[in-house]
């Protein structure tokens, strides 16, 4: 692919090419920003699909062909999203939050997966590609936009397992949590001591329950007690 994917991106509806440029402004339009990380989504989206054999994943016969897996929530996701239409609402979106500038494109008619990783050492040569540029971030995104992908990018193929509950487009039904009632769909229940849980109630979550918060709150008053 070389530098062709930097002035040319893929065939539209069309079949007309499509510019970086005119990729970057749908994507500038989905994030709200024009920052550095959506060059980078920008082109590491591009790379992801051609790579897989997809010239057109909005289209309505590839747009079920593709699932992508991104590592790290920040601007380059919403890039990656404008490009390739996947969404998390769609299961075509999955977040891996590892915090590494990485995606991973898989073709889930040839199972063919593509993980494409920012490299780090891109930022130092920024300068190199946009010397006219003083303030680092506008010169991180001009000199992303011209920079090589070989050194922009590691890209790699891969070997992803996709389990039935992740794939798009199936309903797997819900089953009910033992301990606090909340209903769990797509097999993401727990097992545990021959009961089914939500995650939360097994594990913990993020958040936690007003009810549990003011039982705590009463054994710390009553073990204060016992202590006097």
């Amino acid at each position: 692919m070389g530098n062709a994917s930097i002035q040319y991106a893929r065939l539209g509806k069309d079949n007309q090419m499509k510019t970086l440029e005119e990729h970057l402004k749908e994507s500038y339009a989905f994030h709200g920003e024009n920052c550095p990380g959506q060059v980078i989504g920008t082109r590491m989206a591009i790379i992801g699909c051609e790579s897989i054999g997809l010239d057109n994943p909005k289209s309505e016969d590839q747009r079920k062909k593709i699932i992508v897996y991104v590592e790290i929530d920040r601007c380059a996701t919403d890039a990656i999203m404008a490009v390739t239409g996947c969404r998390i609402g769609k299961k075509t979106l999955k977040i891996m939050d590892y915090g590494i500038m990485a995606a991973t494109f898989v073709n889930l008619e040839t199972n063919k997966a593509i993980r494409v990783l920012a490299r780090e050492e891109a930022r130092d040569l920024a300068p190199k590609y946009a010397p006219e540029i003083q303030e680092k971030y506008q010169q991180q995104r001009e000199a992303y936009k011209v920079m090589p992908e070989e050194e922009l990018f590691k890209i790699e193929e891969v070997k992803v397992e996709i389990p039935e509950e992740d794939m798009p487009g199936k309903h797997l039904g819900r089953v009910q949590c033992e301990k606090c009632d909340d209903y769990v769909q797509g097999h993401k229940e727990v097992k545990l001591n021959k009961k089914i849980l939500c995650q939360p109630c097994a594990y913990g979550g993020y958040f936690k329950r007003e009810e549990f918060s003011a039982l705590c709150q009463v054994k710390g008053k009553m073990n204060n007690i016992r202590k006097t």
